[in-house]
């Protein structure tokens, strides 16, 4: 097994004023080559943004763009015909970037702040049919269970949002002092193991809120939880860029 303990005060950090923002891996001005991906997995952004601020139109093109919002109301809008679609805690969205897309995301609310994940996943098909889709997903399904979010469209999981690689992302709500045994897809897989709140112990190592770990070279591992805990779980191919 190869583990890789990113503590939560080692991520890249920008203040914009109306965008708090801190960076997983490298983006826009905050590069470290330690950390410019994890496999296919290339962005996780944790977000808090100003009431009635956002990011205005803007382009993107072949990326799997999975945001997932903890606090507040995220809206939506995109050349794709989609206008200011609320989002909000609970939901979790996917946009395949594909060809080419615009999109724009602002703070739906006049005076709360909105914190969310966004995730950005290399795609295993380049220059796809561009799309978008979100999906509501209950807090009981993910109590004490995993809850699958996103999948391949190749997998079998029905319930799950799909994009176009070989990926999965979950979530498990562990009550302290519950333990999970968690089994990756393939030995060519690896999970980026997020802690949104709450202390938990992997294989003898333990991450507090917003501390992550990336797993590779094993088929599972058991996680125990110190604390009550919320962890999202992205299992993405190894690849190398």
């Amino acid at each position: 097994m190869t583990t890789i303990i990113h503590k939560a005060d080692s991520r890249g950090f920008a203040n914009h004023g109306w965008l708090q923002a801190n960076h997983s891996f490298s983006f826009a001005s905050w590069y470290n080559p330690e950390k410019v991906h994890f496999g296919a997995l290339r962005v996780l952004n944790d977000d808090i943004i100003a009431p009635k601020m956002g990011f205005g139109t803007h382009p993107h093109d072949n990326m799997e763009i999975i945001t997932i919002p903890l606090s507040g109301v995220l809206k939506h809008r995109d050349n794709m015909g989609d206008a200011w679609i609320p989002v909000t805690p609970g939901e979790v969205q996917v946009m395949s970037a594909g060809t080419g897309v615009q999109h724009s995301e602002i703070n739906g609310s006049v005076d709360e702040y909105l914190s969310l994940f966004q995730i950005w996943i290399i795609p295993s098909k380049q220059n796809v049919q561009p799309r978008y889709d979100q999906k509501r997903f209950s807090v009981e399904g993910r109590k004490g269970k995993l809850q699958m979010l996103v999948s391949s469209f190749d997998d079998k999981d029905e319930e799950s949002l799909k994009i176009h690689q070989d990926a999965r992302l979950s979530r498990i709500d562990l009550k302290a002092e519950q333990s999970f045994n968690y089994r990756l897809k393939s030995e060519n897989h690896g999970v980026y193991v997020m802690s949104i709140s709450g202390r938990v112990s992997i294989e003898e190592k333990e991450i507090d809120s917003r501390d992550a770990v990336g797993i590779s070279k094993t088929d599972g591992f058991e996680i125990t939880s110190k604390t009550d805990s919320e962890l999202l779980f992205i299992e993405v191919p190894m690849i190398e860029l």
